[in-house]
């Protein structure tokens, strides 16, 4: 019992010189300096979180009204696109159909296709 009560009495000055080693290693006010930056850091993190949360519902709100806005909108430009689309269809088909009755109706440098340089919208790049 005697040798047991001495090993534990061995291991725990043991313990004690490696605590105080450890201590000794690092300044205790560069520890304390780097505690109160990391809570400075911390308290930063949590208002740019709380902002960042407020601003997420406050866009959530604003898309929430405008939302059906924009789908209506969607809808009447694709349709107004579609009539645009049909309409050009409908002037090429007049076009071809006067040159072929009257030859020397346009001009000859309006026979040459035009490249239309619009961007098509539907497709993504």
């Amino acid at each position: 019992m005697e040798e047991q009560d001495c090993e534990k009495e061995s291991v725990k000055l043991a313990s004690e010189e490696i605590s105080h080693e450890f201590k000794t290693l690092v300044n205790s006010n560069d520890l304390q300096s780097l505690n109160h930056l990391q809570n400075t850091i911390l308290g930063r993190l949590q208002d740019s979180n709380a902002v960042l949360s407020h601003f997420n519902e406050f866009s959530e709100h604003c898309y929430a009204e405008i939302s059906g806005d924009l789908a209506r909108n969607t809808r009447i430009l694709k349709s107004i696109k579609t009539d645009l689309d049909y309409i050009f269809q409908k002037l090429r088909s007049m076009k071809s159909k006067i040159l072929n009755t009257y030859p020397d109706a346009f001009p000859a440098d309006s026979e040459s296709e035009v490249v239309d340089r619009r961007p098509d919208l539907e497709m993504p790049k």
